[in-house]
Order: structure tokens, then sequence, then C-alpha cells
């Protein structure tokens, strides 16, 4: 009787292998669309990683590079002893803190306010009127703000005097801004989160709500109790992914909306505004580098570390 060899068995990292180049190939057509994707990704966000080195070094223009001198961490630390680090870390975590809790609270109350509007026609008016300021460049939105304040023929001001009060200088107060930059950023912003979350609702059974009805609860119970907690995976979500960008501001809103007027600094300036400045002056280009791989690698640490609490706590809730 002859003996025929059973052929090994391949083990399943081995098989899952194979399962994935064989999707590619099966799929060769749609895969070559990536293409295009990931050359930009590559060219634009990666190749450029490369010049983290300048935040080691004390770069000068006529050396370059290469044979600018190597510093350490010698930037990191003048920064972090200099007088603007307090003011810009403040104000960069301040603004990105307010942000987040001041946006949450509007786009859940919106978009629950939205859910309980029956009428189609101003249910898409509604929408459209508040996620249209979202398209609007932030350099349109400096030319509306600066309509509105400036000190002579704004017309907040003109409204102020015709009630018989002193039109008020914003363009010379700093703590005027700490309550016009959160009013313009949720006026812009609010409308797309508030849809996010209406989409949300729009997926929750109409059944529970009938049931809650059935049992006596109002409409304040059917929010608190099923509406707030069926948006709650959603929020953790966008909350997260906000998180990360906490360190990061918005240029356009920080840069654009005060002119940068170097008199509103102490409540208006950034990290981004303040390395934008270094970049454009060319004189302290290691110190801003340094700064903007600080901000990036802080960035990543809360995101990570946020998703770690939030894992935690509800694990079904987190990102990965």
């Amino acid at each position: 009787m002859i003996k025929v060899k059973s052929k090994p068995k391949e083990n399943a990292n081995t098989v899952r292998k194979k399962n994935r180049w064989k999707d590619f190939r099966d799929n060769a057509e749609l895969s070559a669309l990536m293409i295009p994707g990931i050359v930009l990704l590559l060219v634009f966000a990666y190749v450029p990683m490369l010049g983290i080195i300048i935040a080691f070094k004390d770069y000068r223009n006529n050396l370059g590079i290469f044979k600018s001198k190597w510093v350490g961490f010698q930037n990191f630390k003048f920064f972090f002893e200099s007088q603007d680090a307090w003011r810009i870390g403040r104000n960069t975590v301040g603004y990105g803190i307010l942000f987040i809790v001041i946006g949450l609270i509007a786009a859940v109350t919106i978009a629950i306010l939205l859910y309980e509007v029956r009428s189609r026609k101003a249910l898409k008016f509604y929408q459209t009127s508040m996620i249209l300021p979202h398209f609007l460049s932030w350099v349109i939105v400096g030319y509306i703000t600066y309509i509105l304040l400036e000190p002579s023929m704004g017309i907040l001001n003109k409204i102020i005097r015709f009630f018989g009060g002193e039109g008020l200088q914003w363009y010379s107060e700093p703590k005027y801004w700490v309550f016009i930059l959160p009013i313009i950023n949720v006026w812009k912003t609010v409308g797309l989160k508030s849809i996010m979350y209406y989409a949300a609702l729009m997926g929750i059974d109409e059944q529970l709500f009938e049931a809650a009805q059935i049992d006596g609860a109002g409409r304040f119970k059917q929010i608190l109790y099923i509406t707030i907690p069926s948006l709650v995976p959603l929020m953790v979500t966008l909350t997260i992914l906000d998180v990360g960008h906490i360190i990061k501001g918005d240029f356009g809103l920080f840069y654009t909306i005060p002119r940068d007027v170097g008199l509103l600094y102490p409540t208006t300036d950034i990290i981004d505004t303040y390395v934008y400045r270094g970049l454009r002056t060319g004189s302290d280009i290691g110190i801003t580098t340094a700064v903007g791989l600080f901000q990036s690698a802080v960035g990543l640490v809360m995101v990570i570390a946020t998703n770690l609490v939030v894992k935690k706590i509800s694990p079904e809730n987190s990102l990965f």
C-alpha cells in the first residue's frame, strides 16, 4: 500500500495574507483609485515631516537645514522659558476646552430642537440657514465681524450710541475677545455638528417615545432618558476627535477675526498664530518649528489618553 504524504496545513497568518492578496487582485481597479490619494498624502503630509529636524538646529538661511548647527532641545528650552509660552499656552488650551464644551451643548440643543420641528419646509429652512456659515471662509467672516465692530462706523457701536452710550474700542481692548471669539466660533461651526446629531436622532426607534408617553413621561423626560442617551456614542466620538485639537487652534479664527492686532495678543494669540509670525519673519524658525512639533505631539497624546479613559469607562464608545 502506497502512502500519500498530506500537504502541511498553513497557519492562520499565512491564510489571512493570501486572502488579503486575493482580495487586492480581485479589486485591482478599485485599489488603483487609492493611488492619487496615497501619493498626495505622502507628498504633502509625510515627506514634509522630515523638516522637524529644524526644531533641533540653530537654523540659518545661508547654511540650510543640514549644515546648520545642532542644538538639541535648546529651542524647546528657549521657548518654554520665554514670556510668550504661558500666554499662548493658556489661550490655546483655554479656548480649546471652551469651544468643545460650548460647541457640544449648542449642537446637541439645536439638534433636539430641530427634531421637534414637524414642518418639513421650516426644518429645511433652519438646517440651511445654520449650515451656511460653515461654508464661508474666515476672510469673509472677518469682514462681517469688522462691519459689526469697527470703532467709528460699526453697527454695534451705532446701536450703542443710539441708546445714549459711548462706542467701544473693540480692537484695542483684549478683554472683549474672550467672548467675541467663542460666539463667532459657535456661529460658524454649530450648524454642521447639529446636523450630525440630528441625523443620529433620526435613527431612534419611534416606539421608544410612544412607550415612554404611555408610561406618562413628558417631553423633558423623553429627552433626558431616550434622546440624550442615544446621542452619547456620537458625542463621545466627536469629543475625542476635538480633544486632539485642543492644543491646535483654528488659525483662520484667531488670525483673521482679530486682524492680527498686537494689542489683542493677550487674549487672541495662540500657538498657530505665534508659529506663523515666526515663520513669516524668518527670525525664529528653529523655535517655531519646535513649538509646532510640541503641539503635534501633545495633540496625539491627548487623543490616545482620552480614548483610553473612555475605553475604561465605556468600552463600546471608544474609537479603538
